[in-house]
């Protein structure tokens, strides 16, 4: 651990007052481990999940644009608990890694043209001598309406996706781990979402609505 993994940057805006706001909100806790896990159920739930608003620029990735708007992709939010957790004096990285996403709508398929998502992101944090692997990547409200397996984090054991959904269909597969960084590595993520996915630029659409079509599920 180093001291970059407390510092603000440009992405992971932990001085910015609306992650020290919530920070201050969510952040409660006797010790480290309590309060992170506390900001990770506050991101996780608090942030709602939606891979149509990804917005490859730096004002897009901010954690402090997640929290404003309330909703993020993966990377985004996985960028807010980073900074939530430094705003709160939690050591926090980024970790990246490919996977296989077994379940995605058919409008990011036809979009993506695979069913590979190269760096989704999580977050790394500094608790009790090691870090720390958290995925606040999808809300609670979300898992229970399309029969998802929730991801809990407890700041003991890791929080990765799980392989299969409540029915035992796969679900996330991981490929490839890319590391971990002190801030959004936006460059290498847009040449490779540029080579990938020359067509998913503002995907645009309701994420919710889609699900649930395909799904049967009900979209509130």
């Amino acid at each position: 651990m180093d001291n970059h993994s407390l510092a603000p940057t440009i992405m992971v805006d932990s001085e910015h007052p609306e992650v020290q706001a919530f920070a201050r909100q969510h952040g409660h806790g006797a010790t480290a481990r309590e309060r992170a896990v506390a900001l990770y159920l506050a991101v996780r739930d608090g942030l709602r999940y939606d891979p149509y608003q990804i917005k490859l620029t730096p004002a897009g990735m901010k954690a402090s644009t997640a929290i404003r708007h309330g909703l993020g992709w993966c990377v985004p939010k996985a960028t807010a608990l980073a900074a939530v957790c430094r705003a709160a004096g939690i050591p926090a990285r980024l970790g990246f890694a490919d996977v296989r996403n077994h379940l995605s709508t058919e409008r990011m398929r036809q979009r993506m043209q695979t069913d590979v998502f190269y760096w989704h992101g999580y977050t790394e944090i500094w608790l009790d001598g090691a870090w720390r692997k958290a995925t606040p990547a999808f809300n609670l409200s979300l898992c229970e309406r399309f029969g998802l397996l929730p991801l809990e984090f407890d700041g003991v054991a890791d929080s990765i996706y799980h392989p299969c959904d409540r029915e035992g269909r796969r679900h996330m597969e991981y490929l490839a781990q890319r590391g971990c960084f002190n801030d959004v590595p936006l460059a290498a993520m847009r040449a490779d979402f540029d080579r990938h996915y020359p067509g998913l630029h503002d995907t645009g659409g309701d994420f919710l609505a889609d699900v649930a079509r395909e799904t049967g599920a009900a979209a509130q």
